[in-house]
């Protein structure tokens, strides 16, 4: 009950971590039976209509259900402690949006067992997802869920935007806020812009389908082009929520085990800002060949070779931060190093598909596919790992085992790289995306081979990972309050795990990288701005739960036309908020002589 009914920003975030950490396994299979499919030509493993639920679940399963949840489990454990706050602005909305997210996520995956998942690819475009070709329940999953899960996402997002304004501890002004906890700052206002244009297409999309509207039904006056922009509106600003938090996780990262403040960080600051504010200016670089016309081409072309500088002002940067540092290789810092160099090669690719005339070639080839997963897994996935061994010892309390890490770095990094190097070629040699089998003598077989070798190293490594896991819960070495012996941010001022009130006294900041400061001033600890007293703290709820499993069944019955069920569904959603409403909640206080036992008991 403990778990189900938490608000404590720690739990969640290690909820986020279970539920990410799953849907990140399923989407991994996925992609595994993608590339055993095409190990080959004219393999016969899966038929056409499972490669492309495959096709499609794989690539939203891995950006709605598992990178951004297991980045909110990093902004969720971590956030707090950085900024010195005891919790979010809203616990309760904080576990509302784990819940919804969870609930969207889980009825996206029930599709597989309801007789066909969506297939109309990740993006689903229309005509593609219209009731007009899609007859089958598949897309209605994909609309609704996504909706549900969306909820979780948008919700966040504005809870952390207001967590940041308003919780920092006194005196860390904006100029004095972590790396990480800028981007998320930044991220967390990508979310609030990005996120209800998604929306309003699934709704669209929801009503074409389910009430015979008729927004891009071609033959009624409907426009297929316009699920495009919609789509992309927040489709190119989403790849921005996905990478500046990697971003921010390296320049930690490499910071602390190079022994040196972070280079350049007001540049860094403001680049952050300017890919925020750009990310929204590029979105038809996605649609080239739509046929937007000459002058759209341009001015999207112009815009997304614009966004490459402040993205090169950060790679010099961390470049600069190790330069004459003196760096400790720990399996952590391992992925954060080798982050640099696979981003800038995603980033490079980016700028060949941004010139306009070269991506009517580059177009629906696997060149694509070669860039997305180099920003995406060489980018994202990698920053991930790099955060998740960082604050690992913060989260659980235990060390993770370095030999293991480091095997699953090396095996998933080659691996990477064996996979989607060689499918750039693939591309530049013609073979088109999302196709589940090719002819014999194109050129195509052994590097689809090479690609399918490097899948499965990737898998192995994630299997490391989860040895490494299991191994240290059980016999791990237990984590020091700064366990990395160079700690420079306010989460390493607190013991590993976090007690439920993370800070016994609000700590006062001095400077950028606070604990740092401290330390080269001789003191062990932080100075606090408070004086010892008793704490606030909000109580468990079970009502985010049920407001969740409200929404599901909704879903449920919206998608099969059965409005009872449908309606039973979202009375169940609002009367769990008409309770909130109503009841008053006053939460509960920790006073000073119960300080020393209320650690978290992960």
């Amino acid at each position: 009950m403990d778990w189900l009914t938490t608000v404590d920003h720690k739990k969640i975030g290690i909820l986020y971590l279970l539920a990410g950490g799953f849907f990140f396994l399923v989407g991994g299979l996925e992609a595994i039976m993608i590339r055993i499919q095409l190990w080959r030509p004219l393999n016969d493993f899966v038929s056409a209509d499972t490669f492309n639920e495959l096709l499609t679940m794989h690539g939203t399963t891995m950006i709605f259900l598992a990178a951004m949840p297991m980045l909110f489990a990093l902004m969720n454990a971590v956030i707090p402690l950085q900024i010195g706050a005891r919790d979010v602005a809203f616990p309760f909305v904080n576990a509302l949006g784990f819940w919804t997210f969870f609930a969207g996520g889980v009825l996206l995956n029930v599709s597989w067992f309801t007789g066909g998942a969506p297939d109309a690819g990740w993006t689903s475009y229309v005509p593609l997802a219209s009731p007009t070709y899609n007859t089958d329940y598949g897309v209605d999953y994909y609309v609704i869920g996504l909706q549900i899960a969306g909820i979780g996402t948008l919700v966040g997002g504005i809870n952390f935007l207001v967590t940041i304004i308003n919780m920092r501890a006194p005196g860390m002004t904006f100029m004095r806020m972590p790396m990480f906890t800028w981007t998320i700052f930044i991220t967390s206002a990508l979310i609030l812009f990005a996120f209800p244009a998604l929306t309003v297409g699934l709704v669209a999309l929801m009503f074409d389908r389910l009430f015979d509207a008729n927004f891009f039904e071609v033959a009624n006056g409907g426009n297929a082009v316009l699920w495009e922009h919609i789509f992309w509106i927040f489709g190119h600003p989403e790849v921005y929520i996905l990478i500046l938090p990697a971003f921010g996780v390296i320049s930690e990262v490499i910071s602390t085990f190079s022994r040196k403040r972070l280079f350049g960080y007001s540049s860094m600051v403001f680049a952050t800002v300017l890919i925020g504010f750009l990310g929204f200016m590029v979105w038809a670089h996605h649609m080239f060949t739509t046929g937007l016309g000459p002058v759209a081409n341009a001015l999207f072309s112009i815009a997304t070779m614009l966004i490459a500088v402040p993205t090169g002002i950060k790679i010099f940067n961390w470049l600069f931060t190790m330069w004459g540092g003196s760096i400790k290789f720990t399996t952590a810092n391992l992925f954060a190093v080798g982050f640099i160099p696979t981003f800038v090669m995603g980033g490079v690719t980016g700028v060949m598909l941004a010139a306009a005339p070269a991506d009517f070639q580059y177009h629906d080839s696997y060149f694509v596919v070669a860039h997305f997963h180099y920003v995406i897994v060489g980018g994202l996935i990698l920053g991930i790992f790099s955060g998740l061994h960082y604050w690992w010892p913060k989260m659980f309390g235990r060390m993770l085992n370095e030999t293991l890490g480091k095997m699953t770095f090396w095996t998933f990094f080659i691996g990477f790289h064996m996979t989607f190097l060689i499918q750039h070629f693939l591309g530049l040699l013609g073979m088109p995306r999302r196709i589940y089998t090719y002819l014999d003598g194109l050129g195509f077989n052994e590097m689809n081979l090479i690609s399918t070798i490097g899948a499965f190293l990737m898998g192995l490594g994630t299997i490391f990972f989860i040895t490494n896991i299991i191994v240290t819960s059980i016999s791990g070495k237990k984590a020091a309050a700064d366990a990395w012996e160079d700690g420079r941010t306010l989460e390493w001022t607190i013991p590993s795990p976090a007690p439920e009130y993370n800070f016994a006294q609000t700590p006062l900041v001095r400077g950028y990288d606070a604990f740092w400061k401290e330390k080269m001033d001789g003191h062990k600890e932080m100075t606090p701005a408070e004086p010892l007293g008793s704490i606030h703290m909000p109580s468990p709820s079970i009502l985010p739960l049920f407001m969740s499993i409200g929404l599901f069944i909704a879903g449920l019955g919206f998608m099969y036309h059965n409005y009872y069920v449908g309606g039973g569904g979202l009375a169940l959603t609002f009367l769990c908020m008409l309770i909130r409403s109503l009841k008053d909640d006053h939460g509960f206080h920790i006073e000073p002589d119960e300080l020393q036992d209320k650690g978290v008991k992960a």
